[in-house]
This record gives structure tokens, C-alpha cells and sequence, in this order.
């Protein structure tokens, strides 16, 4: 996945009604975000780098936490493509 669509990427999970900054999460300017940054995260300046596995872990966590059924997430094909499917995954949320 390039800079580019990563941050394209970020910037539609980011914009998710479920979405929100973990402890862990890693952003497109290499911050990595802990407990005392979190309450400073703004969605229309802050991305997430999906293309980081502690970033992708997160998302996994959200889009089980959101569904409600954490048993029921296949992996399949390449990270990017699982990027893809988790943030489709939130956006379909209501």
C-alpha cells in the first residue's frame, strides 16, 4: 500500500462513526499514541497508518467490538486487502 492510499485509507476510518484511537496506534506522522495523547486525537488532522500491524490490530479490535461477534472474522489474502475490509467493515455500521 503507498503513503497515498494509507492515508486515504486512514482518513475514511478515521471519519467512521466507530471508530476511535487506541493505546498502541500508530498515525501517518509516526507518532505512536499512548494514554496521555489520546485525548488530543482530532479526526480531521490525525490518520492512522494502517500499514502498521499494531494499527491493524486495532482496527481488528474495533470492527469485533462493533459487529459484537469476535468469532466470526476470517483472514484471508494480504494485510492491505484486510485494511480494506475492516474499515468497509466499520463504514457499514450504522
Amino acid at each position: 500500500m503507498t503513503e497515498k492510499e494509507a492515508t486515504a485509507l486512514g482518513k475514511r476510518l478515521a471519519a467512521c462513526r466507530h471508530f476511535r484511537p487506541m493505546p498502541g496506534l500508530k498515525d501517518m506522522q509516526g507518532r505512536t499514541w499512548d494514554d496521555s495523547l489520546l485525548w488530543r486525537w482530532n479526526r480531521e488532522v490525525d490518520v492512522p497508518d494502517l500499514r502498521q500491524p499494531a494499527s491493524m490490530g486495532i482496527l481488528l479490535a474495533l470492527v469485533r467490538e462493533a459487529w459484537r461477534n469476535p468469532d466470526d472474522i476470517v483472514l484471508n489474502g494480504t494485510p492491505d486487502q484486510w485494511a480494506h475490509t475492516f474499515v468497509a467493515a466499520l463504514e457499514s455500521m450504522p
